[in-house]
This record gives structure tokens, C-alpha cells and sequence, in this order.
């Protein structure tokens, strides 16, 4: 089975190829003129600290965590752990230097149209993809060829518990960082000043572009490395219990057929018209046809001779994987974009008054978790009619196979928001900025779509490691273990898992509210101590705004990026293996659901804001306008702190669980 490890090997290296290509394409393009350059500075100095310095404050809670799986648990998992976080963190890194100078020359461009400044925004979103997929296979093609069979499960699980933490942790800490900022920057600029978004007179406007950067793209970018690493680990270990004579590089392969699918599929973008949405989709859909028939020829290669599952079951299995993820992608579509009935509703609300805009948006929050939760349960049912649990990690593993498409189309979302953003602090002209304008609307979908396949995902991949802990634990004990839900373990367990969802986004929506006061305060103080800001006579102190955001950022992330670690550990050592079951049980059902709602409500607000700002319902500064970006403020740390964290946490928890089951 060398072969396919050549094939993935090969593969991994083309996509990081490709993604550094790609940065030095987009660094041949101008970036403006002096003040434009002074701008983008701003906001690549703050991106930069802002992520030194949280990585210096993982590396705090890292090291003791490292120290116990050391000692516990044995080098391997202790390497595999320090090696994931490394590569997560890398991603991140990488992703965010890529992202901030994207964004100005994306800015640059639009003075040329609609097509250039479109062509360029996507080739800086499809670094971050193909960065994310290639270094994330690389991880794994790294730890599967160098730890050695017995020693292959402690190192999977500690490379994936690593790229995890930082995962959570950048989610959160980017998090709320953009949308403290964003907050802060809309109630005093917007609502009290009534002055336009990005206007170079709010001090929190640099912060805002900031956190774009720092959330929607290095946030992003782990928490999707992170995800893709988790699955692929999964399939690996449920794939060695189902087939243990058999070389697992074939799992490898399919990863790399997906990432192949997505670099030729990238190739399809091509905007005609102004169909900005309609351009980015043929790219994706090429990828996952191409990704279809990659499959075929791996199932049969490797399952032709196989007496227990045929080829077309495990294509089966792959294909039902694409198949959901293309329809969450669409129905999120549905619920979040400008052209369909629910954002419209939503905005037609807001002429009502600020509380008909907050039970509207509350409303369609529920409603959407309908369809996405029955697509993944036909998913879940279908996969496992073909190869019982097993097909369960093929269908995820099809999902993630298409993730560097999917977080090019993303990542695409936060540079069209910075460039525009740039535009109007540099006084481009107007039609510069209804063209990043444009891009930025698209954008906002963009980013909610890939929040709801990044979940759906996550509900399979937490599947597929609840049974690995299943059967891990039955192989302890030497005996088949029957979930009895009369058993108070399972109950209280069970409860417990379902309540962390909640606590978890308790803290976190509550860290964007305090950190977003601190905000409110600072930008209201330099209104009042500096008059001139309002005339355009005293320039507003920008790096202090920065500041006051990264320092409490930092210190309101630590708690809730905590908090799944240490619940699931003294569940498991205080109540036992089977209360630590109805924690995976638990958390399961709850985190689907209020990940979905969150993240798809709060786009949504966001979008019913952006469609008043069109024109509609009176238009900026009408009532609807100030009613939609009340909705706006409050689906802000819905959609970008808590419902997309709420994703690695659901993996943290399994992933502990599996490291700690041997010691309970």
C-alpha cells in the first residue's frame, strides 16, 4: 500500500505548494497609496501582536497539559500533542499573514472592477484553504510514517487533542476579540455618532479590521485544520479496529484525492457578470464531482478483493459524506443570504422596532437547526446501512475530503471585509466602495456556510470517536457494554454533557459583552477628550483601542477553553467510564443544535442589516436600519464567538475522553 502514501505525500506538498505560490502572486499586486499603506500597516502590526501574544498564553496552559500527558499517558501522545498545537498554531499564523495582505491589494484592484479585485480576494481565501488541507495531511502522513504501528493510536489522539486546544482557543480568543471590536465600533459609531461603518473617525475601526483577521481567518483556519485532522484520525482508528491486517494508508489517499478535487476545482472560479456567489459555487461543485470519481477508483483498488465490504458500499459511504455537506452548504445558504425569504423577513421585522428584529432573528435561529439536523441524520442512517459505523467515518471523512475549497470560499469572506473597510478609511471613491461592497455581502454567506459544514462535520466526527470510546471501553472491561439510561452514571452524565453547550456559551458570549464594554468606554472617552476626531482635525488613537481589545480578548478566552477539558476529566475520575459516556451522549445533542442556531441567527442578523443598508425599508439611518444593527450587535458573538467554538469543543471532549479512558 506504499503507493498511496506516495500519492498523499505528493498531494500534501502540491497544496502548501500552491498556497505559497499563491502569496507571491498576491505580493507582485500594488497595494495603493500612502495612506492606504498606512491603514494596512495598522492592521497587520495589530494582527500580529494580537497573535503572539495569545499564543504565548496557550503556550502557558499547553505546557501543563503537556506535562501530564508526559506523564500519564508517555512521550508518544506527549509529542503528538506538542506537534499538533505547533501545526495548528502555524496554520493560523500563516493563514492571518496571508489574509492582511490580501486585503489592501484586494482594495487596490477594485479600481479596475469587479472581476480583478473578485479574482484576487479568492486567490488570498484559497491560500488559507490549501494551507489548512495540506499541512493538516502533512501532520498526519508525518505522525502515521514515523510513530510506528503500537505506538500509532497515542499519537493520532495527542496530535489531534493539540491542533484541538489551539483550535478552541483561537476560535474563542479571535472570537471575541472581531466581535467585541465590531460590537463596540457599531453601538458608539453607528447608533451614537451616526457616523458609516469603517469611518476613519471611530477609534475602533482599526481594531475591527483587526479582528477580522484574527477571528474569521487564524480562528477559522485552525479550527478547520483541527477538524480535518480529528476526522482522519477517527477513520484511521475505526478503520484498524474493522481491519486490522490491512494497511490504513488508503484513508490517506482519500484525503488526498479530496485536496487534488479542490486544487483543480479552484480552477473553475471564474466570475462572469456580477454572480459573485453563482462563480464561487461552480468551483465547488466541480470539486466535489471530481472528489466523486477520485473515490470510485480508491474504493476499488483497495476493496476488490475484500470478503466483507464492497467497493460501491464504501463509494456509497464517501459519496453520502459529499452529498452532506453540499446540502447543509445550500441550506444554509437558504437561511442566511440576502435573495431568500428568511433574511428578508427578518429585515422587514426591523421596520417594526428593535424587539420584533430580536424575536424574528430568535425565531429563525430555531427554525434553522430543522433541515441541517435531518440532513445529518439521513446521513448518519444512510452511511451506516452501507458499512455499519464504519461508513459513518467514510461520510465524514467525505465531507472534510472537499475542506480546502470550502475554506477558500471562506476565507475569501474576511479580506473582501477588510478591503473594504480600507477603501472607505482611505477615502477611495464611491464606486470603489459599492464594488468591495459587493464582495463583502457575498462574503457574509460565505463565512455562515462554511460555520454550518465545519459543524456538520463535527457531528459525525464526534460520532465516529463516541464509538472508538465505546469500543475502547469494552476492550477494557473484556465485555460488551449496554448504554442502560436507567442507570444513574448515564443519566447524570448525560445531563451534564447536554449542559456544556450552554455554559460553554454562556462564557463566551458574556466574554464578547464585557470585552465590548471596555470598547464602548474607550471609543466614548476619545470622542469626548479629543472634539477634533468629528471634524477630521485630531486623529483618533487607534493602537490604544487595539489594546484595550487584545488585553481583554486574552484574559476572557481562558475559562471557557478550560472548561471542556476539566469537566471531562473529573467526570471520568469522579463518576467513571459510563457517566463519561452520557457526557459524549449529551454533548453531542445540545452542541449540534446551539452551534446551528447561533451561527446561522447570527449571520442572518447580519444580513438583514446589510439588505436595509441596500435601500430597503427606508435604508441606512431609518428606523429599520437602527433596529437590524441592534439584531446585528447581538448575532455577532452568536455567529462568530460562541457557535463556531462550540465545534472543537464537541472534539475536545471525545478526544480527552479517549486519552483519559485507560486511566479510569
Amino acid at each position: 500500500m506504499l503507493n498511496f502514501l506516495y500519492f498523499s505525500w505528493l498531494i500534501s506538498i502540491m497544496s502548501v505548494g500552491y498556497s505559497f505560490y499563491l502569496i507571491y502572486i498576491i505580493m507582485q499586486q500594488p497595494d495603493g497609496n500612502h495612506k492606504m499603506k498606512e491603514i494596512a500597516a495598522a492592521i497587520q502590526a495589530g494582527s500580529k501582536a494580537f497573535l503572539i501574544r495569545q499564543y504565548k498564553t496557550i503556550a502557558i496552559v499547553a505546557l501543563v497539559l503537556l506535562i501530564a500527558i508526559w506523564k500519564f499517558l508517555g512521550d508518544v501522545a506527549a509529542w503528538g500533542f506538542l506537534f499538533g498545537a505547533f501545526m495548528s498554531g502555524l496554520v493560523g499564523f500563516l493563514s492571518m499573514f496571508a489574509s492582511v495582505r490580501s486585503n489592501v491589494r484586494v482594495a487596490q484592484a477594485a479600481e479596475h472592477g469587479l472581476k480583478r479585485a473578485f479574482d484576487l480576494s479568492i486567490k488570498g481565501g484559497a491560500v488559507t484553504g490549501f494551507l489548512v488541507v495540506g499541512l493538516g495531511l502533512l501532520s498526519i502522513l508525518v505522525v502515521y510514517t514515523f510513530a510506528g504501528n503500537d505506538s500509532l493510536v497515542h499519537a493520532l489522539l495527542g496530535l489531534s487533542f493539540g491542533s484541538s486546544l489551539i483550535s478552541v482557543f483561537a476560535r474563542l480568543g479571535g472570537g471575541i476579540y472581531t466581535k467585541a471590536a465590531d460590537v463596540g465600533a457599531d453601538l458608539v459609531g453607528k447608533v451614537e455618532a451616526g457616523i458609516p461603518e469603517d469611518d476613519p473617525r471611530n477609534p475602533a475601526t482599526i481594531a475591527d479590521n483587526v479582528g477580522d483577521n484574527v477571528g474569521d481567518c487564524a480562528g477559522m483556519a485552525a479550527d478547520l485544520f483541527e477538524t480535518y485532522v480529528v476526522t482522519i484520525t477517527a477513520a484511521i482508528l475505526l478503520s484498524k479496529m474493522q481491519f486490522p491486517g490491512y494497511d490504513q494508508g488508503y484513508i490517506l489517499s482519500i484525503a488526498g484525492a479530496g485536496v487534488l478535487a479542490s486544487l483543480i476545482g479552484v480552477m473553475f472560479i471564474k466570475l462572469k457578470g456580477e454572480k459573485i456567489m453563482s462563480a464561487l459555487y461552480k468551483g465547488l461543485w466541480a470539486s466535489v464531482a471530481i472528489a466523486a470519481v477520485l473515490f470510485y477508483f480508491i474504493a476499488d483498488k483497495f476493496f476488490v478483493n475484500n470478503a466483507i465490504y464492497s467497493p460501491l458500499k464504501i463509494w456509497g459511504a464517501l459519496l453520502t459524506g459529499l452529498f452532506v455537506s453540499s446540502l447543509l452548504m445550500l441550506v444554509t445558504d437558504y437561511y442566511t443570504s440576502c435573495s431568500f425569504k428568511p433574511v428578508q423577513n427578518l429585515a422587514k421585522a426591523s421596520s417594526t422596532g428593535h424587539g420584533t428584529n430580536i424575536i424574528e432573528g430568535l425565531a429563525l435561529s430555531l427554525e434553522s437547526c430543522i433541515l441541517p439536523t435531518v440532513i445529518i441524520l439521513a446521513g448518519i442512517w444512510v452511511s451506516y446501512s452501507f458499512v455499519g459505523i464504519y461508513g459513518v467515518a467514510l461520510a465524514s471523512l467525505g465531507m472534510l475530503s472537499i475542506a480546502g475549497m470550502i475554506v477558500a470560499i471562506d476565507a475569501y469572506g474576511p479580506i473582501t471585509d477588510n478591503a473594504g473597510g480600507i477603501a472607505e478609511m482611505s477615502d477611495m471613491p464611491k464606486d470603489i466602495r459599492k464594488t468591495t461592497d459587493a464582495l463583502d455581502a457575498v462574503g457574509n454567506t460565505t463565512k455562515a456556510v462554511t460555520k454550518g459544514y465545519a459543524i456538520g462535520s463535527a457531528a459525525l466526527a464526534s460520532l465516529t470517536l463516541f464509538s472508538l470510546y465505546n469500543q475502547e471501553v469494552q476492550n477494557l472491561l473484556q465485555k460488551s457494554v449496554v448504554i442502560n439510561f436507567s442507570e444513574p452514571e448515564i443519566l447524570i452524565g448525560l445531563l451534564l454533557g447536554g449542559l456544556l453547550p450552554y455554559a460553554f456559551g454562556s462564557l463566551a458570549m458574556r466574554a464578547v459583552g464585557k470585552t465590548a464594554q471596555s470598547v464602548v468606554i474607550e471609543v466614548r472617552r476619545q470622542f469626548k477628550e479629543l472634539p477634533g476626531i468629528m471634524e477630521y482635525k485630531t486623529k483618533p488613537d487607534y493602537g490604544k483601542c487595539v489594546d484595550v481589545v487584545t488585553k481583554a480578548a486574552l484574559k476572557e478566552m481562558v475559562l471557557p477553553a478550560i472548561l471542556p477539558v476539566l469537566v471531562t476529566v473529573l467526570v471520568g475520575f469522579i463518576l467513571g467510564r459510563t457517566a463519561l459516556m452520557g457526557v459524549l451522549i449529551g454533548s453531542l445533542v445540545t452542541g449540534l443544535f446551539v452551534a446551528i442556531s447561533m451561527t446561522t441567527g447570527g449571520a442572518a442578523w447580519d444580513n438583514a442589516k446589510k439588505y436595509i443598508e441596500k435601500g430597503n425599508y427606508g435604508g441606512k439611518g431609518s428606523q429599520a436600519h437602527a433596529a437590524a444593527v441592534t439584531g446585528d450587535t447581538v448575532g455577532d458573538p452568536y455567529k462568530d464567538t460562541a457557535g463556531p467554538a462550540i465545534n472543537p469543543m464537541l472534539k475536545v471532549i471525545n478526544i480527552v475522553a479517549l486519552l483519559v479512558v485507560s486511566l479510569l
